[in-house]
């Protein structure tokens, strides 16, 4: 993300009733020790980093979108029942409506063609792919008149980062002599591209002010959309209890809780302790983290390649997340809507 201060981010999370935000830009070191600061980013860097592998073992024996329609649904439903019980006000008719399209996009679109595309490819691999939402973001923003000019900069990181995109896919699999699924690899692209175009039109229409509300529901629509589409598509009709593994059961679990109630509430926290620049650093480090533990504890293998491309992948992202300063609520807007992403948001 662009650098912002937490003046700026105060602005647009507008003291919901979940986050505490005091006068000072900077809070004193007495009001935040250091310690729990440093767990919340590892929080942040660790459960959106392996959130990748808990999709892919949750597939295993969970159809994709039924998966991820129970997990989006659940947590919506918990952490909206949540944000209204601390007294946040309830959402007018109109803000669910945006709520349903915007959660079309970012999860029935987003999520679901990534938990399909994991039954088919690495989760590492995955992971590098979806690392290029702020490209198709900047893209995206360009065309729509969100982004007035794009630099010398922004242009270099775009081009770069599709560049590494092509390097991690590899020649042998573009001439189809390798063993990657090419639409598998296609459809973990489109989820971040879907991502991208829910992220724009969520900044677009006037969601609640609360952070924590505007994203449950969302999750809560877009789990929804996914519950139906499974439907509509047979998966839940082809689900047999006994043939659900432990191990698929406790990664949706594992997604629910951690990936999208706990990390997005540490995130949302640490946007009042520390800058947006800092809390951003998610979005180079998860990547990381997904890749690692897909070689550690999956077998995923990692070559040359794969290391080559993930330095090139980030770097471009840092040189587009770098480009400038555009106008501070947009910034805001955009770090809490990418949070969703992580498989997020937010997600």
């Amino acid at each position: 993300m662009p650098s912002q201060s937490a003046t700026d981010i105060r602005a647009v999370l507008r003291s919901g009733p979940e986050v505490e935000i005091g006068a000072s830009p900077h809070p004193p070191k007495s009001a935040h020790s250091r310690m729990p600061i440093i767990l919340g980013f590892a929080a942040v860097y660790l459960i959106w980093g392996s959130t990748y592998l808990g999709i892919r073992y949750a597939v295993e024996t969970i159809p994709p979108l039924l998966m991820m329609g129970i997990r989006h649904s659940l947590a919506g439903a918990l952490v909206y029942a949540w944000a209204r019980r601390k007294g946040t006000p309830s959402p007018t008719a109109q803000q669910w409506g945006y709520a349903v399209v915007a959660g079309a996009f970012l999860f029935l679109a987003g999520h679901g063609m990534l938990a399909w595309a994991e039954e088919r490819v690495p989760s590492g691999l995955a992971a590098l792919l979806c690392a290029t939402l702020p490209l198709w973001t900047v893209l995206l923003g360009r065309t729509k008149g969100a982004e007035h000019r794009l630099g010398v900069k922004a242009w270099a990181g775009i081009v770069l980062g599709f560049a590494g995109v092509a390097l991690l896919i590899g020649p042998d699999s573009l001439r189809q002599t390798g063993n990657l699924d090419l639409l598998a690899t296609a459809a973990a692209m489109f989820s971040a591209f879907a991502w991208a175009v829910g992220t724009i039109y969520s900044k677009s229409v006037r969601l609640p002010n609360s952070t924590v509300l505007s994203a449950s529901m969302q999750m809560l629509t877009g789990g929804v959309w996914l519950l139906l589409a499974a439907g509509v598509s047979g998966e839940a009709a082809q689900v047999h209890v006994a043939t659900v593994t432990l191990r698929s059961v406790l990664a949706l679990a594992y997604l629910t809780v951690m990936g999208s109630i706990v990390a997005f509430t540490v995130f949302t926290w640490l946007l009042t302790v520390a800058s947006p620049s800092r809390v951003s650093t998610y979005a180079y480090v998860n990547p990381v983290v997904a890749v690692f533990l897909g070689w550690t504890l999956a077998g995923e293998a990692i070559g040359v390649h794969t290391i080559a491309a993930t330095v090139i992948i980030l770097t471009a992202v840092a040189l587009v997340n770098t480009r400038g300063r555009p106008n501070p609520q947009q910034n805001g807007r955009a770090a809490v809507a990418m949070s969703a992403a992580q498989p997020t948001a937010a997600d």
